[in-house]
C-alpha cells in the first residue's frame, strides 16, 4: 500500500502535535515532517518530496498565503489549508483556494475536545482527496478567464429554468471561472453546493460577487430565488425548494448529513426534482466521491433536465464528475473554461 506523505505547517507546537496525531490513526498516510512557519516549510519542501502539505493560514515570519504562492510557483503540490472561523482567516482561505490550495479545514476553536473527532475525519478525507488531484505551475498563474457569454435573448412566455452546480475538492477556482463567464441577465437562478466548512461559504460568495456579473450570495431560508442571483448553500445546511405563488423558495435544513456531506449535492438536486415545471440544468464539476450522482438521476427521472460535466483535463479531482457520468451520463463533458457558454446556451434554448 503507497503511504501518504504529509508535512504539516502550523506555528503551535500543540496544533502540529494534535494534526500529525490525527495522521498517524489513518493507516494509508504518515507525517514525513513539521514546519513551525512558512520560510520552514518551503527549505523542507525543496529537500524532500511530500504527497500533501497542511498549511496554517495564520502564522508569523512567513504566512500560510506567501507560503503558498512561492510553493506553487516553485514546486508545487496539493494544499490543505487550515483555518480559524474569523473573518479575517475565512477570507484569507477563499484567497489561498483561488491561489491553487485544494482545500480547506476549519480549525478547532474553544475547547479543543470539541468535534474533534469530526475535524479528523474531514481532514482525512481531505488530504487523501488532495492526494489524487491534479497540480502544477499553471495554478500559479493568473487564470485567463473567456469573457462573459453572450446574453440571452427574451422569447416571450416558455417553459423557466433553473440551474444548480455540485463541486467539491478544487471547486472555488473552478466557480470563478464558470460564474465570471455568466452574464448577469442570466434568464435563471443558479444554485451551487460547494463543500465547505460553515462561514467560508459566506465568505466565498461575497468574494465572488465582486468578480462577476451576476449577484453572488450565501442562500438564505425562506428567501425567492432570483434570476442573475447565485445562491452558494451555506456550510453545515441542506437546500430544498417549494414553488409558492410562481416563484421557487429556498428552504435550509439541519437535516443529517447525506453520504457524509452536510450541504449535499444529492439533497439539493433531489429537492430540485420537485420542480417539475422547470427546464433543468445541472452542473457537476471537480470533487472526489459521488455526491450529485444519485439526486441527478431522480432529477433527470422527474424532470427535463440538462446535464453538464467538468472534463478530466480540467478537473482538480475527476470524482463526482465521473459519478455523473457513470451513473445517468451527460449531455456535454467540457473543460472548465467552456461551461459557462454552454449554461447559457441551455437556458436560452430553454425559453423556446
Amino acid at each position: 500500500m503507497l503511504v501518504i506523505q504529509v508535512l504539516v505547517v502550523d506555528d503551535s507546537a500543540f496544533m502540529r502535535k494534535l494534526i500529525s496525531d490525527f495522521i498517524a490513526q489513518a493507516p494509508d498516510m504518515e507525517v514525513s515532517a513539521t514546519a513551525r512557519n512558512g520560510e520552514d516549510a518551503l527549505k523542507k519542501a525543496a529537500d524532500t518530496q511530500f504527497d500533501v502539505m497542511t498549511l496554517d493560514v495564520e502564522m508569523p515570519v512567513m504566512d500560510g498565503f506567501e507560503t503558498l504562492q512561492q510553493v506553487m510557483t516553485k514546486q508545487p503540490l496539493p494544499v490543505v489549508m487550515l483555518s480559524s472561523t474569523t473573518l479575517e482567516g475565512t477570507h484569507h482561505t477563499i484567497r489561498a483556494l483561488e491561489y491553487g490550495a485544494v482545500d480547506v479545514v476549519a480549525k478547532p476553536s474553544g475547547s479543543i475536545s470539541l468535534d474533534l473527532a469530526k475535524v479528523k475525519d474531514e481532514l482525512i478525507h481531505k488530504i487523501r482527496a488532495a492526494s489524487v488531484s491534479r497540480i502544477s505551475k499553471k495554478t500559479a498563474k493568473p487564470e485567463v478567464v473567456p469573457p462573459p457569454a453572450p446574453k440571452p435573448e427574451s422569447l416571450g412566455s416558455a417553459q423557466p429554468s433553473f440551474v444548480t452546480i455540485s463541486t467539491s475538492t478544487g471547486g472555488p477556482r473552478a466557480l470563478q471561472t464558470v460564474l465570471k463567464g455568466l452574464p448577469g441577465s442570466l434568464e435563471a437562478p443558479i444554485v451551487i453546493v460547494q463543500h465547505m466548512p460553515p462561514r467560508f461559504t459566506k465568505s466565498l460568495a461575497e468574494r465572488l460577487d465582486t468578480l462577476t456579473e451576476l449577484t453572488v450570495k450565501e442562500a438564505e431560508d425562506g428567501e425567492p430565488a432570483q434570476k442573475g442571483t447565485a445562491y452558494i448553500v451555506p456550510g453545515d445546511r441542506h437546500i430544498t425548494f417549494t414553488e409558492q405563488g410562481g416563484n421557487v423558495i429556498l428552504k435550509l435544513t439541519k437535516d443529517a448529513p447525506v453520504g457524509g456531506h452536510r450541504p449535499s449535492a444529492d439533497y439539493m438536486l433531489e429537492g430540485a426534482s420537485l420542480l417539475t415545471s422547470y427546464q433543468h440544468t445541472s452542473v457537476v464539476m471537480t470533487g472526489m466521491g459521488y455526491d450529485g450522482s444519485r439526486g441527478l438521476q431522480k432529477l433527470k427521472e422527474r424532470c427535463k433536465c440538462y446535464v453538464i460535466a467538468e472534463h478530466p483535463s480540467t478537473a482538480v479531482v475527476y470524482g463526482m464528475p465521473k459519478a455523473a457520468v457513470e451513473r445517468v451520463g451527460a449531455d456535454e463533458q467540457l473543460p472548465v473554461e467552456h461551461i459557462a457558454a454552454s449554461i447559457v446556451q441551455a437556458v436560452s434554448q430553454s425559453r423556446h
